[in-house]
């Protein structure tokens, strides 16, 4: 079973963005507009909807690779397998916001998540939801190192 991290921490999240918008009004900030509250909200759920398809489809490339061309075969009973695979995830990922910064289509599929005008914790929601086309291509390499699917699935949730 594949567990979604993202979806366990929804109930938090919220609950951090109700205490961040009564410190707001304590303090008497105004840190939220409705407008970019509903359009942050809209992207995070058109984000899940979206990944649920396209990384189910995308997964199927890693899967292949894995299993016709892997260099290795790395244990998933090992910590240190574990521990290096969820540390190339995080590299991976940094690479591919790098890209998503510098060439126009990472940035066409990224740019929506910078559009808003307040800092807050639902911006975070706001994401392109189309990344997931591009970023699958920059996990392949742990594919190719022999990570299994299953592991670069658990440890790609966080």
């Amino acid at each position: 079973m594949n567990v979604n991290y993202i979806h366990l921490a929804i109930p938090v999240f919220f609950l951090l963005i109700g205490i961040e918008l009564l410190a707001a009004r304590f303090l008497e900030r105004d840190v939220y507009r409705l407008n970019d509250a509903i359009n942050d909200l809209s992207c995070g759920i058109l984000d899940q909807v979206v990944e649920v398809f396209l990384k189910t489809v995308l997964f199927a490339g890693y899967l292949v690779l894995f299993e016709r061309w892997r260099l290795f075969s790395i244990p998933s009973t090992s910590a240190w397998a574990w521990a290096v695979c969820f540390l190339g995830v995080d590299a991976l990922y940094y690479w591919f916001h790098r890209w998503s910064h510098e060439a126009n289509a990472g940035w066409a599929a990224h740019v929506v998540h910078h559009q808003s005008e307040e800092m807050n914790l639902a911006v975070a929601l706001r994401q392109g939801a189309f990344q997931a086309a591009f970023s699958w291509v920059f996990y392949l390499p742990l594919a190719l190192l022999g990570f299994p699917p299953l592991m670069f699935l658990a440890v790609s949730s966080f």
